[in-house]
């Protein structure tokens, strides 16, 4: 038996997802040095836990460094990460800042908070990236994010565009990646608390307020009662946006 033990259907549909879409986007190669962006919720850490199965069923050698920017709220909040990585043999580079916080006071006039933080933590870790020689940069949104996303950009920049699975950075330097993009949360979060990953719980207080959340909810009423309707917009999203980043054969 592999060292991971035996997978339930949850937790074997995310890592053999997860690598179905790695090679359809050939999104690592040999060699590969990936920073994992870990915040710390379910997504994130789902996707670091599917990346260490990954990295041992590849066959060719990849590394592993998780990158957190805690955003200030809590500045002990990241000490199970710390420890997760630690049991793993899982590098890390753990950074408090103060973005979070700033991101609610008059220095943030013009943005929301959430869109203003995301932006200073999003900057940092790409220099995290170059100052550690990191050739990808691997952020956890599933399914759902990228469908949220999709009709973000329809209703607030008029542009029918979702997420990259496989997108290059800064003259393809860096290779910024979505591993889990095929996943829906709901596999996202069985199988997260089946592992007993420690995530813990997003403490900023504009969480669960924002513009993405009330696309959320209305896309949400949209599919209710009819989950034909769900289905047909996931697949529909999904494919146009790995086709975009899918390898020509």
């Amino acid at each position: 038996m592999a060292s991971w033990g035996k997978l339930t259907f949850a937790q074997k549909k995310c890592v053999t997802a997860t690598g179905k879409l790695m090679q359809k986007t050939d999104m690592v190669s040999h060699g590969a040095r990936i920073g994992v962006a870990a915040s710390g919720g379910v997504d994130s850490f789902l996707m670091l836990k599917v990346l260490t199965i990954r990295k041992a069923i590849m066959p060719f050698p990849v590394e592993l460094m998780a990158l957190h920017v805690n955003a200030g709220f809590d500045p002990t909040s990241h000490a199970p990460l710390v420890d997760w990585c630690a049991d793993h043999g899982i590098s890390a580079h753990i950074e408090l800042t103060d973005y979070g916080p700033r991101a609610h006071t008059e220095e943030n006039r013009k943005n929301s908070p959430c869109f203003y933080c995301s932006m200073l933590r999003r900057k940092r870790l790409f220099e995290l990236c170059r100052e550690y020689n990191l050739t990808h940069l691997a952020f956890g949104h599933n399914a759902d994010d990228n469908v949220v996303t999709f009709f973000m950009n329809i209703l607030q920049n008029g542009r029918a565009d979702g997420l990259k699975a496989n997108d290059a950075f800064f003259g393809g330097e860096l290779q910024v990646i979505r591993p889990t993009m095929l996943l829906d949360k709901a596999t996202v979060k069985k199988a997260a608390a089946q592992w007993e990953l420690p995530v813990w719980e997003n403490t900023c207080p504009s969480n669960g307020s924002t513009k993405r959340d009330d696309i959320h909810e209305w896309l949400r009423l949209a599919w209710k009662g009819d989950k034909r309707i769900k289905h047909n917009v996931f697949n529909a999203i999904t494919r146009q946006q790995v086709d975009l980043t899918s390898k020509k054969v």
